[in-house]
């Protein structure tokens, strides 16, 4: 995948994780994807930068327009932190798991919103989470 165009936000407060959502929205609208994609990739983004300032304070987001070998165009989100990392992470990705107090609908909510969606973590060393969504238009 190429990037067309690519930005970093750090992440450190709510209003963060409100700028990474509009800023990911403005690309999506530029591959003409349907508002209700739209929806779908700032809500994972709010559920992923969410988790950066719950449980590692700070870190960044990367958001860029990339295409695939076929010539697919999408939007790819990374997410990444230098927190605590997550010990088990097939338990943070089962539906309704929560060590912050919330529903539980974090990573596996984000997992069901977009196309693609990896996460690389270990305790103590943070955690990377990358997210891609497709646009469905030619």
């Amino acid at each position: 995948m190429a990037p067309d165009a690519a930005e970093r936000i750090a992440i450190d407060s709510d209003a963060d994780v409100v700028t990474a959502r509009q800023r990911a929205r403005a690309l999506a609208v530029t591959l003409e994807m349907p508002s209700t994609d739209q929806t779908l990739l700032a809500t994972a983004i709010s559920e992923i930068a969410r988790n950066i300032t719950t449980y590692a304070v700070r870190g960044e987001v990367f958001i860029e327009l990339v295409r695939d070998a076929k010539g697919r165009r999408g939007v790819k989100v990374v997410a990444r932190d230098q927190g605590p990392g997550i010990a088990d992470l097939e338990r943070a990705l089962t539906d309704g798991y929560t060590t912050g107090g919330g529903l539980g609908l974090g990573l596996p909510g984000a997992r069901r919103l977009v196309d693609e969606f990896d996460i690389q973590t270990a305790p103590g060393e943070g955690t990377t989470v990358t997210l891609v969504k497709w646009s469905r238009s030619a």
